[in-house]
């Protein structure tokens, strides 16, 4: 049995990854703002941390927060994590984040530096987006009678279960440095993901794509954060909004 720290450890990610940890009989540290014991804000850092990170022998590290402060986050983890000798740090980031120039990639790209540049045993693994991202944004959009999405722009969601899966996996591995990316299993365009998700909430609205700019639309459109040769995700984005939605009330 190995003790595993998951930072984020209450959020949509990281509490599927403490749950696979827990039931493969391992001791799972939950370190998230308001989660006891382990409640620090990894932004401030301090004793809290210390004690979190004390005897652990793995972190995944799952924590975000896309309002800012990621880089402050990850090198107080990373430092806390030299004085307690952990022997190895795995981290989440994101499919296109050395190709797409949106702030908030250039951040988990940042991260990554960090990681790797440690001095710890280290593993990154980049995935594309979970399924309630596009469901987040087509909730927003369809509020309106008429669906307005970029033009031209695809998606891979993945089941966030599955990427659960592979991160426990990774955490109770040797360090592996950067590991194959994880895309979901279907490239599909925003219109198309947008019908399902009308489908499966009896929403009825006209879906228009409009032409967009700047450089990250651009890197979007080109592409940049797919993985279509590392579709290996099974579960699409209907079985998800099935799950979630089932009998297709507008909601």
């Amino acid at each position: 049995m190995t003790t595993i720290l998951v930072t984020g450890g209450t959020g949509t990610l990281g509490r599927l990854v403490a749950e696979r940890l827990r039931a493969d009989g391992h001791e799972v540290r939950v370190l998230s703002r308001h989660a006891q014991p382990y409640a620090v804000d990894l932004r401030k850092g301090g004793s809290g941390l210390d004690a979190a990170v004390e005897g652990v022998d793995s972190i995944v590290h799952c924590a975000t927060a896309p309002g800012g402060g990621d880089e402050e986050a990850a090198a107080h983890l990373i430092a806390a994590a030299r004085r307690a000798d952990v022997r190895h740090l795995v981290y989440i980031s994101i499919v296109g984040v050395d190709r797409v120039p949106l702030g908030y990639y250039r951040t988990k790209l940042a991260v990554e530096g960090l990681v790797e540049e440690s001095g710890l045993g280290w593993t990154v693994l980049r995935a594309t987006q979970f399924h309630d991202l596009p469901a987040r944004l087509f909730g927003t959009v369809s509020k309106a009678p008429v669906m307005l999405l970029p033009a031209r722009v695809k998606d891979q969601p993945v089941e966030v279960a599955e990427v659960a899966d592979r991160l426990a996996e990774l955490a109770l591995g040797t360090p592996a440095g950067r590991v194959p990316d994880m895309g979901g299993p279907e490239v599909r365009t925003l219109d198309s993901l947008a019908r399902a998700y009308l489908d499966a909430t009896g929403r009825r609205r006209l879906v228009v794509s409009v032409p967009l700019w700047g450089k990250a639309y651009r890197g979007f459109r080109s592409g940049g954060h797919l993985a279509p040769g590392l579709a290996v995700g099974k579960g699409t984005f209907e079985e998800y909004l099935g799950r979630r939605f089932g009998g297709g009330q507008e909601v």
